[in-house]
């Protein structure tokens, strides 16, 4: 192992189910090395990997109180706390586990943040506008947290508002896997927008098919509209690849796909799956096939019993990242590439 620190994995109250899945991965991985090198005595190494044992509570005034009810001094803590809504609550609740972990004199604090906030307010658009993203990573350090991890988020130079290491994972293997079959020999990977068709072609390179980008404009209503569609998408399925779903109204612009020629049964590979209400009720379109979402995010039972909506996993991934940092193995092939 590469370190003499124990690695210790908590969890926010935001996805634990994600988190137990990583520590039952981290076990299966810490048995297989035990298996492989029994000369290994590093500390840690012969102990069972568990969900760390923490506390989240809401006063009645709706102030987020945290604990730590075991001991973490000079061990390795990996955090796992997406920030998925409601966005502040699960945001604060971290920040305040960071604070906990660092003045429980945790040896590193690792924030794990499948889905990142704020995101998507990484720049200024317009004058006099914050840019948020940049103050939620100015937050973490400033709490001196050690490392950040996440997955697939909005502009890829979010990762440069840190000083600190930041791991870019993907969730594109879990999600292009649902696609690897041969009913799918005839899809076409599809970019809603002209700013997503960088992260699209991954998925095609990936998957081996066309690459097709949606061409919209704004307009006076404040509403876009798809202008013409660009690739060959005729006689094709078409999956619609992005990075996160909330109020769908990319569901409500796949008529454009199928006026030109694909056919009338559109897949969608989407990693965040926020999915507000009236996403939901687009789902209705008889033109949807299929919702694949990644669990960064929880979701409720309606969202999971859905039968247009499928969960593929990413905690296998996340798993081998945290043990091989924890390792001091290289990552290189597991984080996302431009």
């Amino acid at each position: 192992m590469g370190t003499h620190h124990p690695l210790r994995v908590f969890s926010g109250s935001a996805n634990r189910t994600l988190a137990g899945q990583v520590v039952q991965h981290l076990e299966t991985l810490r048995v297989a090395h035990k298996a492989a090198h029994p000369e290994d005595d590093s500390i840690g190494i012969n102990e069972p990997v568990t969900l760390g044992r923490c506390t989240t509570k809401c006063f009645p005034d709706t102030e987020t109180h945290v604990t730590i009810d075991q001991v973490v001094r000079d061990q390795d803590v990996y955090i796992i706390q997406p920030c998925s809504p409601p966005v502040n609550n699960h945001l604060m609740e971290l920040l305040l586990y960071v604070d906990a972990f660092r003045r429980a004199s945790a040896h590193e604090i690792t924030a794990v943040i499948p889905y990142f906030p704020y995101a998507r307010q990484e720049r200024m658009a317009k004058s006099r506008e914050a840019i948020s993203a940049r103050v939620v990573a100015t937050m973490l350090e400033a709490l001196r947290v050690g490392r950040v991890i996440y997955f697939d988020v909005h502009v890829a130079a979010t990762q440069g508002f840190f000083n600190v290491p930041v791991d870019p994972l993907t969730a594109l293997p879990a999600l292009a896997g649902y696609f690897m079959k041969p009913e799918f020999q005839d899809a076409a990977i599809v970019a809603p927008d002209v700013g997503r068709a960088k992260f699209a072609s991954r998925y095609a390179e990936y998957l081996k098919l066309p690459l097709v980008v949606m061409h919209k404009r704004r307009e006076d209503d404040g509403k876009t509209k798809v202008t013409h569609v660009v690739g060959d998408i005729k006689d094709k399925i078409p999956i619609v690849i992005d990075d996160v779903i909330a109020g769908g109204s990319v569901l409500t612009q796949l008529d454009e796909l199928v006026r030109v020629g694909a056919r009338p049964e559109v897949y969608l590979a989407i990693t965040h799956g926020v999915l507000l209400p009236k996403a939901l009720d687009a789902l209705a379109n008889p033109l949807i096939r299929r919702l694949v979402i990644s669990d960064t995010i929880e979701q409720p039972p309606a969202v999971q019993s859905h039968p247009k909506i499928a969960i593929v996993s990413v905690a296998e991934l996340l798993a081998k990242v945290t043990w091989r940092i924890h390792s001091g193995a290289s990552i290189s092939d597991l984080i996302e590439k431009e």
